[in-house]
């Protein structure tokens, strides 16, 4: 069987989510054992010029279906950025993957060497199809995931690589 953009894609961006809405509830699990707010854990970065844990949560989802949908030829759905609280977070995820699960495998067929313009902040980035998948929303996604899992082990909560891989 032919690896497929939506093989490569798809299943990927589903297991990191799913993983990271393991973290957190970990973390809020964590929080709660050790006596103090979850709450606190939203607001955390590892340095003042980084995103907090809200936030990096919110760009790990906005790039697994914005890639998917780029991939597929359509269009990702919308998610207003107002998550304050862990089950927030945990609803923006589930509505993610169940909305990449819905994605037809053959919406993303094509060629994987075809010209792909992403426009970010006013700025035109050139890509193949598949050097937008492998060297741009992967790495993206990852970058995000660990920063999540960075900020959560940072306060304490007791995960490890095992948590972060997710599902083995």
């Amino acid at each position: 069987m032919p690896l497929t953009m939506h093989a490569v894609a798809v299943p990927v961006f589903v297991r990191a989510l799913t993983a990271l809405d393991a973290l957190l509830t970990k973390g809020e699990e964590s929080a709660t054992a050790r006596g103090f707010d979850p709450a606190v854990l939203l607001t955390s970065r590892l340095a003042p010029d980084m995103f907090p844990l809200t936030r990096q949560v919110q760009i790990a989802s906005d790039g697994a279906k914005g890639g998917a949908a780029r991939l597929a030829g359509q269009t990702a759905p919308s998610y207003p950025d107002t998550e304050t609280s862990f089950a927030e977070l945990h609803e923006r995820i589930a509505k993610t993957i169940a909305w990449l699960d819905g994605l037809d495998p053959a919406a993303f067929e094509g060629d994987p060497d075809a010209d792909l313009v992403v426009t970010l902040a006013g700025q035109d980035y050139p890509f193949t199809r598949q050097s937008f998948l492998f060297g741009f929303v992967l790495p993206n996604l990852y970058f995000h995931v660990s920063a999540a899992y960075n900020i959560l082990r940072h306060n304490g909560v007791a995960i490890g690589k095992r948590d972060y891989l997710g599902g083995l």
